[in-house]
């Protein structure tokens, strides 16, 4: 009786210690979510950030004012511009 009794105190100990364990590695991972959700903000703040950004650079009325005052570049005279028409399978 007293082997059984010990043997059911190591089981049971066993059993506390594994749920201990898992417990925490329950917490552990957890915490970890949040912190990568807490990143995924962030992340998603500065994707927004960037965009805008590169639509100011990238404004028509902006790049034609650099162009002109920094580069020197003017609008071709319209006389001395050309349509070309591509050929059919290059348009498909």
């Amino acid at each position: 009786m007293a082997k059984l009794n010990l043997l059911l105190l190591l089981v049971l100990v066993g059993c506390a210690l594994g749920l201990v364990t898992s417990q925490h590695r329950a917490r552990k991972l957890f915490s970890e979510l949040d912190q990568a959700q807490g990143r995924e903000r962030e992340l998603d703040d500065e994707y927004g950030r960037l965009q805008l950004e590169a639509a100011t650079w990238g404004m028509h009325a902006r790049v034609e004012k650099i162009a002109h005052g920094v580069l020197g570049m003017r609008a071709p005279d319209a006389r001395r511009v050309r349509a070309v028409e591509l050929p059919r399978e290059a348009v498909q």
